[in-house]
């Protein structure tokens, strides 16, 4: 699997992440073991987690399977912060992150994060606060690179210029954000400014949280996401008539190209301008080998193009 810096910076990651969402959930630590083998003797090197994820089970399941199965060093471990409450504030307040990113760090069973990512955007708490948490985080080992979770395009370059300007403080290397052939609003004003920024892109849910499979073009399979109890609101949320129409797009390229559509859609997204990593989740390591066999499918231009016009923003 090839690899590509994020962004500006000198970190390097796979074209395809593995996420864990999933883990701890509809995901056990068998399959969960399963998936990280097949991803890193794949070539994979991109774990995406959060402490959200199963209440923290995932990160818990990803910290067995990898200590057991896989060394440290293969990895380039994402985690995400979510907004933790205690006596120490909340939000983005700098001992509820920093408390966070400890607990994190147990629950993985690790002494660092290569890349701490920071979630939302917190009104309440004075930005100055949360950058001096990163550089704590950075100065003392447990952070490698610090990155953002769906900012908004000003809030992203309000960061990196503050950042800036104070001097000697970690600037923002990546942005996580959902896109997809059927997500493609931040196209207007998040990713102009991360081009600017030199901030990479971590694209989140790029099959369109599975629609662009086309798993759902003829009703709703019992063993998908969508008839999950837990997972359904998350599908159902990209399930339109706008959304069908891109479907058949992608469809009508797979046929064409003798390729799934799978491949169709995450090749798409994949080479993007400004996209580090797409970052999959899977039910099984059978269905992340089928991510991971896209390494190797590239669009023809006039696909490329006509996905584009199908599947524009509104």
């Amino acid at each position: 699997m090839r690899r590509r810096r994020v962004g500006a910076s000198g970190l390097q990651v796979s074209r395809i992440g593995l996420g864990t969402m999933t883990w701890g959930d509809d995901t056990d630590e068998e399959s969960a073991a399963e998936q990280l083998t097949t991803f890193v003797d794949a070539g994979g090197t991109l774990v995406e987690t959060a402490d959200v994820y199963g209440a923290g089970r995932a990160q818990e399941i990803l910290g067995k399977v990898m200590n057991a199965s896989v060394p440290r060093d293969y990895l380039v471990l994402a985690g995400r912060g979510g907004l933790p409450t205690g006596v120490l504030g909340d939000g983005a307040a700098r001992g509820a992150l920093l408390s966070a990113l400890d607990a994190t760090l147990s629950r993985l069973g690790t002494d660092h994060l290569d890349l701490w990512q920071l979630p939302g955007w917190d009104a309440d708490v004075p930005l100055e606060e949360t950058l001096s948490a990163v550089q704590v985080a950075v100065m003392s080992g447990r952070v490698r690179y610090a990155g953002l979770v769906a900012p908004s395009g000003w809030q992203l370059a309000t960061v990196a210029e503050r950042a800036r300007t104070l001097g000697n403080v970690t600037v923002p290397v990546s942005a996580q954000i959902e896109y997809s052939l059927l997500s493609r609003s931040a196209e207007v004003e998040l990713i102009p400014a991360a081009r600017h920024h030199g901030v990479g892109l971590l694209a989140w849910a790029p099959l369109g949280r599975g629609v662009l499979t086309g798993k759902y073009a003829d009703g709703t399979p019992a063993d998908s996401r969508a008839a999950s109890p837990v997972l359904a609101p998350y599908v159902e949320a990209r399930r339109n008539e706008r959304s069908a129409r891109i479907v058949q797009a992608v469809l009508t390229a797979a046929d064409g190209l003798g390729t799934s559509p799978l491949a169709v859609a995450l090749a798409w997204i994949r080479d993007r301008p400004g996209v580090a990593a797409a970052v999959v989740g899977a039910r099984d390591a059978a269905q992340l080998a089928a991510s991971v066999a896209t390494e190797t499918v590239d669009l023809p231009t006039e696909i490329r193009a006509a996905l584009d016009d199908v599947s524009v923003p509104g």
